[in-house]
This record gives C-alpha cells, sequence and structure tokens, in this order.
C-alpha cells in the first residue's frame, strides 16, 4: 500500500538520444520518428516490416531454437536468408526473408508469417476495387497513399502492365466465382433475364428475386438476347447449377422472343411471362407520330394500371382497332405479346411491387452498374474479356443491392404462382 506509482515521462527521438537506452532502442526510436515525419501510414508500414521481420525471426528461434546455441534435438537449422515479396500498404514490397531448412533434408521449412503476408490476393482485391471505382491502369500508382519514400523506392508492382495483369486475374477469379455458385439453395419469386452491349459484343445475363426481396446475380452468357440458343444455354446452366423453379417462377423480360422462347423451353411451357411495359409502351409510339404519341401514352398506362385483367386486356385490345387504320404497325406492336404485359395483373399482383417488378428497372439498374465500372475500358480485346468485367461488375453490384420495393407483397406473388401451377398441373391431367 505504501509503494508509489512513477509518473511516466513522454520524450521526444532528441530526448531520448540523450538517455542511457540499450542501442536496438534507440535506433528504433530514430526510424520511427523519420517514418513519423511522412505521414501516419508511412509510420504504421514502417512499423508493420518492422514488426514482420521481428515475427519472423521469432518463428525461425521457435523452429531451430536460439541462436549462437547448438541444441541437438533440433529438427531444422538455419539456412541464411534470401529476397521475398510481401503485400503492404497497397504495393508489393521486398523483404529480406530467414531461411529454414529441414535437418533430415526433406527440404525447406515454410514459415506461417511470411506466407500469411506474401498472400497476392489482398494486392489483387485493391486492384479491382480501384479499378471498379474508376481508377486506371495508368493512373493506379497516383491513387496509392504515401507510405514513405524508403518503402516507395522498394515497391513494385504499381506500374501499369502490372496492375493489368493484376485485373485479369481478379476478373477471372470473378467470373470464375459467379458462374461457379451453387443455387440449390436459392428460391426465386422471379427470374429477370436482359442484355447487355459492350461496345460489338453481347452478355446475356440473369438476376433473380427471391422470396425475401433480395437480388441476387445469377449468371451471364456470351451473346444477343435475339438467339434463343444462348438463353437456352443461359437458363439451363443455372438448371445445372441447382435453380429449382418447381414451385414456381414468375420471369420477367424486355419483350425479346427468344428470351421468351428459352424460359419456356427451358422452365417449362406453362411458366408465367411478364414483358416490360416500358419497352412495349416505346415499341409502339415508334410507329407513331410525335403529336399522336402522349395520347397513346395515356391510355396504355391506364391499361397497365386497372387492376381487373378483364377491364385491362378489353382496353388494350380496344386501343389496338383504335390504331389498326391509321397506324396498322403500332397495332401490330401492341398485339404482340400483348397478354403478357399484363400476366402481373391476372396475378393479382398491385401495388408498388407491380410498379417494379411490370419493367425490368431491378436488372436495369443492376447492368447500368455494371457499365459504370467498365467506363474507363477503351479496347474490348475478345468476348472472354468481356464477360470477365461483366461478371466482376455484377459482383460489384450485389454489394449494393437492396431488397427490391414492395417485398413486402412478394409472399402473395408466391402464393399466386403456386395456385397457378397446381391449376395447370390438373388441367393438364384432366385433360390426358
Amino acid at each position: 500500500m505504501g509503494s508509489k506509482l512513477h509518473r511516466l515521462q513522454v520524450v521526444n527521438a532528441v530526448e531520448a538520444s540523450e538517455l542511457d537506452l540499450p542501442e536496438r532502442v534507440e535506433v528504433a526510436l530514430k526510424e520511427i520518428a523519420g517514418a513519423a515525419k511522412e505521414g501516419l501510414l508511412a509510420l504504421s508500414v514502417g512499423v508493420g516490416l518492422a514488426v514482420l521481420a521481428e515475427l519472423m525471426e521469432e518463428e525461425v528461434t521457435e523452429a531451430v531454437g536460439p541462436k549462437g546455441r547448438h541444441t541437438a534435438a533440433r529438427r531444422a537449422y538455419r539456412h541464411g536468408h534470401e529476397p521475398g515479396e510481401v503485400t503492404l500498404g497497397g504495393r508489393r514490397l521486398c523483404v529480406e526473408r530467414p531461411r529454414v531448412r529441414a535437418k533430415d533434408g526433406s527440404g525447406e521449412v515454410a514459415l506461417r508469417s511470411y506466407r500469411h503476408f506474401a498472400d497476392r490476393d489482398p494486392f489483387t482485391r485493391v486492384v479491382l476495387e480501384r479499378m471498379l471505382a474508376g481508377v486506371s491502369c495508368r493512373r493506379y500508382a497516383r491513387t496509392q497513399e504515401p507510405v514513405g519514400s524508403e518503402v516507395e523506392e522498394r515497391a513494385r508492382s504499381t506500374s501499369k502492365s502490372a496492375i493489368s495483369r493484376r485485373l485479369v486475374e481478379r476478373t477471372r477469379q470473378a467470373f470464375a466465382e459467379l458462374m461457379g455458385r451453387r443455387l440449390d439453395g436459392v428460391r426465386l419469386a422471379v427470374l429477370m433475364i436482359d442484355g447487355i452491349e459492350l461496345k460489338g459484343t453481347m452478355n446475356v445475363v440473369a438476376l433473380g428475386i427471391r422470396h425475401d426481396g433480395v437480388k441476387v446475380p445469377l449468371g451471364l452468357w456470351e451473346g444477343s438476347t435475339e438467339n434463343a440458343a444462348v438463353a437456352t444455354a443461359l437458363l439451363s446452366d443455372l438448371v445445372e447449377r441447382g435453380l429449382d423453379v418447381s414451385e414456381g417462377v414468375l420471369v420477367c423480360i424486355d419483350g425479346a422472343k427468344a428470351l421468351r422462347k428459352a424460359a419456356r423451353q427451358v422452365l417449362g411451357e406453362r411458366t408465367p411471362v411478364q414483358r416490360c411495359i416500358r419497352h412495349k409502351e416505346r415499341n409502339v409510339e415508334d410507329h407513331l407520330p410525335e403529336r399522336e404519341r402522349a395520347q397513346v401514352r395515356r391510355k396504355l398506362r391506364a391499361a397497365w394500371a386497372e387492376p381487373d385483367y378483364g377491364r385491362a386486356l378489353a382496353s388494350l385490345q380496344a386501343l389496338a382497332r383504335e390504331l389498326e387504320r391509321p397506324h396498322p404497325g403500332a397495332a401490330a406492336s401492341l398485339r404482340e405479346g400483348l397478354e403478357e404485359t399484363l400476366t402481373l395483373t391476372r396475378l393479382g399482383v398491385t401495388g408498388s411491387l407491380k410498379a417494379t417488378l411490370a419493367s425490368t428497372n431491378p436488372i436495369e439498374s443492376m447492368i447500368e452498374i455494371v457499365r459504370r465500372t467498365q467506363r474507363n475500358v477503351k479496347r474490348w480485346q475478345d468476348g472472354e474479356m468481356g464477360m470477365r468485367w461483366t461478371a466482376a461488375g455484377m459482383l460489384e453490384a450485389e454489394r449494393q443491392f437492396r431488397r427490391v420495393i414492395g417485398y413486402r407483397e412478394l409472399p402473395a406473388l408466391v402464393f399466386a404462382l403456386e395456385h397457378e401451377l397446381k391449376s395447370t398441373e390438373e388441367a393438364a391431367m384432366v385433360a390426358a
């Protein structure tokens, strides 16, 4: 109880040099003081390298015993040092790593500490995130935080070509991750399919909406939405990876006939399809003179807003008859797939969920994020590059996803899908 605590004295590097301290401590204090002048991150990186060196030496001591002492029971021995590389501060840094060899001649003993920090994955992940955020390979080095002049001189893998190689590696990993996902446990209420154009090439992408309203990127395939074989290959791949639609699913498309054909061929003839009303509206307006578009647009939207399926269908059919003589092209465009623009109405879906699913806006928002991540790509070398970048963009979009508007109404849609599927199966059995 009578002991006193001595008050700690805080000193700077100059004052520390005047104190009677061990030589190793004095050197460390001077190095830290020098790094601190270049910023906190430079200080942290400098300390990190020092800590790494100590960790490796301590691991060597644990494996072979204290330096300078002969231990008969040791199973390994020191074998000098050699150059190595670690990832630190978003860079690849050259370090001197100690070597340890097994006494029985079986080879080198790996150091766990070095293996952990030598992993390239954190570096390639940082590269991809910065590229998706809009940083070009040429400007990557300028985005690096200052880590001290001494570390900068030893840093590597920040040139344009090195960053490009890391980017190719990471986007390949993203493509493999997306296309290798198992979908066995994914229960979808809605499946959306659309295409994305990449300066001359096309990819067909698929997005799922789960029962809880969460959006899930499902996969992609190279080709156009006008090609039924491409869409069929994409959907077949989803099924092979475990996607189960036996309880019913609503397929939303932009109106491409190839997508509709593929959906029914792979998922079943009775699969309900919702055509995007915004695409249909634009297609009809393309056949009309400018002065008549606003009036026809109002009639189309009024019919699609009608909650009663019979009245909505009658209104659209009446509009098609009205347009038939003056604008036959517009009438034909409206009649093509007309009933599929009312699938949600027929299923009894209303409110904000109907507004969300009546168009392909959910998947188009994902496609917009994909395009934004690719804005700095100037030269598309081949289709494989397009697929890599699209996959990386889809995974980036997934990180930004929120549940769809109206997700609380999804249980009613799921019930309607199950009821319709059961009714059509019973009708088919009676007819057989």
